[in-house]
């Protein structure tokens, strides 16, 4: 099993449009084979911060989630919004960052 912690800094003023586009992400990937837990959680201190949990039963099923077309479309529809993204892949006895 694996968690994913991915980090978004946003636009100033962009939340509702960023929230719009990652909601048929999120809805879509929940139906996903492996996919354990997603959900997308805003900063209570920083609200240009929000971040993505994912828990998956394997890093496969993680990158087969990688390569959908929802994610290429979801990726393609935030890029106005988005200033920067932080993608860590928390393995038991590790952590990649992509």
């Amino acid at each position: 099993m694996i968690y994913v912690a991915a980090t978004f800094r946003i636009r100033p003023g962009t939340i509702e449009a960023f929230v719009a586009a990652a909601y048929i992400a999120i809805d879509t990937a929940r139906r996903e084979p492996g996919c354990l837990l997603y959900d997308l959680h805003a900063s209570v201190t920083d609200p240009d911060r929000l971040v993505c949990l994912e828990q998956w039963d394997s890093r496969e099923t993680f990158d087969r989630h990688l390569a959908a077309p929802h994610i290429a479309t979801f990726s393609e529809a935030i890029k106005p919004y988005v200033l920067s993204t932080r993608v860590e892949i928390i393995h038991p006895d590790h952590v990649d960052t992509i």
